[in-house]
């Protein structure tokens, strides 16, 4: 046995005369990993170019600062896009007055008005249903009958009020109680 070529142990040729070299080939290694990596895109966003024409139409003003623009956010913009090619001219004039009437709210409102869009999509779907319904009932009155019910209720003695809210709540705080027995039945 040649003892200075094959010992393995300190001093030995993998230990000693062996060891640069294979700390060299494991940095190199690294680093063409490293380099691997580096071409590979590190924010696996949405791409500019995988858009379709019409996407790219819809948001050209994000297009100088796409890729900086987190993951999320590309989706749901891409979405949003996609979602409004498939609308009508009268759905998109509706969609501009209603993110025109966004930016004119105050920060204070806008954040209500997450706040309650959270609690709305926290509801039960059989909750959130009947939401959308007494809402489309609203919203399908004319405007003179609608005066006329928040005037009804305005009218109202301050104690019917206060009675009218407290209902409410109690209905609330009922269906509250037997949502948890619902989810287990």
């Amino acid at each position: 046995m040649h003892e200075g070529r094959t010992r393995v142990g300190r001093g030995g040729v993998i230990g000693g005369r062996l060891r640069p070299v294979l700390f060299a080939a494991l940095y190199s290694l690294l680093l063409s990993m490293a380099a691997v990596a580096a071409e590979t895109d590190p924010h696996p966003g949405v791409k500019w170019q995988e858009l379709s024409d019409s996407q790219r139409e819809v948001l050209a003003r994000f297009e100088d600062r796409w890729d900086q623009l987190p993951l999320a956010r590309q989706q749901a913009l891409a979405r949003g896009a996609e979602r409004w090619g498939t609308m009508s001219p009268e759905e998109k004039e509706l969609a501009k007055e209603r993110i025109r009437r966004w930016h004119e709210m105050h920060p204070d409102e806008r954040s209500k008005m997450r706040r309650r869009m959270r609690e709305f999509k926290s509801l039960p779907p059989e909750e959130q249903a009947r939401l959308r319904e007494h809402f489309e009932r609203f919203q399908s009155m004319s405007p003179e009958e609608r005066r006329a019910l928040k005037e009804k209720f305005r009218n109202l003695p301050p104690e019917e009020r206060r009675k009218l809210r407290e209902e409410l709540f109690e209905r609330k705080k009922h269906r509250d109680r037997e949502r948890p027995a619902d989810s287990e039945g």
